[in-house]
């Protein structure tokens, strides 16, 4: 599993039939930083994901890839590599909260 911020969605008119009536969305990878462990970094990369729980723009996120993908309830069938798997309420690091964050 891997962490990520909604960054986007995506429609697509013209896909495989299966496909149709699941939302997609645009996925930026989160990673924490060694040097600084309290927040975190983007990735470099982008993921487009099947959206199985209803997550919105702003949410931070639990993914998963590959085969792992296809075992998520609905999905066995469908030709994904990437879906959402959990909305995140809150992430600590080091006995730090850094999820959501403090005001600052």
């Amino acid at each position: 599993m891997f962490l990520a911020r909604v960054i986007g969605s995506i429609v697509a008119t013209k896909k495989d039939a299966a496909m149709t009536g699941h939302k997609l969305l645009l996925l930026r990878p989160l990673v924490v930083d060694e040097t600084t462990p309290d927040r975190f970094r983007p990735g470099v990369n982008t993921v487009v994901a099947v959206d199985a729980l209803g997550a919105g723009v702003d949410e931070v996120v639990l993914f998963c890839q590959g085969s792992s993908a296809r075992q998520a309830v609905g999905m066995k069938a469908l030709p994904v590599d990437a879906v959402v798997i959990g909305i995140v309420d809150t992430v600590d690091v080091l006995n730090q909260k850094i999820y959501p964050p403090a005001a600052r």
